[in-house]
């Protein structure tokens, strides 16, 4: 038994164990805040009876006119409790309120290219890559040039996208420089 609920500040105490995975992006305090100020209903947290974190998602809507959208910007799950479905949960609330409160056209997010687990996790989620974007990881933290630090945007339509814009057969062979991207 767990609780999903709406991540609050004091959570950046109890995240740690989260955290503290290779491919967990951390911010500073402020970051975490802001999403809590301005996308408090895209930002949850799983947790468990003791009230021990097991995972979060932080989300935000942004774009403009078709490019409106739902956007993961961390989800992460703590290796403890990966392969419940606790991930699954998280972007499926994030993916409702996207589309019912926002009226997003898709949810996006960015994966490391290397990170095979989280991408087929997310392609069985009906997510696929609409493009890869060179070096993006390199912006956060400087290993300037490996292809490993590429990002796939991935990409999922909801349901004001009739015509799934969102949505690109050949994503992975479609490259853009980080600067390409907002």
């Amino acid at each position: 038994m767990s609780v999903l609920r709406p991540f609050v500040a004091s959570d950046m105490f109890k995240f740690n164990n989260i955290n503290l995975d290779l491919f967990t992006q951390t911010y500073a305090p402020g970051f975490y805040l802001n999403y809590l100020a301005r996308w408090p209903d895209l930002c949850c947290a799983q947790a468990a009876p003791s009230g021990r974190m097991m995972g979060y998602i932080l989300g935000k809507a942004e774009g403009n006119n078709q490019d409106w959208h739902g956007h993961i910007t961390v989800l992460t799950v703590a290796p403890e409790y990966r392969r419940l479905g606790l991930a699954s949960k998280l972007i499926s609330l994030l993916e409702r309120v996207s589309d019912a409160t926002y009226r997003g056209f898709f949810v996006d997010l960015y994966v490391r290219c290397t990170n095979d687990v989280a991408i087929g996790m997310y392609e069985e989620l009906g997510y696929s890559v609409y493009r890869r974007v060179r070096e993006y990881y390199d912006s956060l933290g400087g290993n300037r040039g490996r292809d490993e630090e590429d990002a796939f945007d991935m990409r999922k339509p909801l349901s004001r996208d009739t015509g799934r814009r969102s949505v690109r057969a050949n994503g992975r062979d479609m490259l853009v420089s980080r600067y390409e991207v907002s």
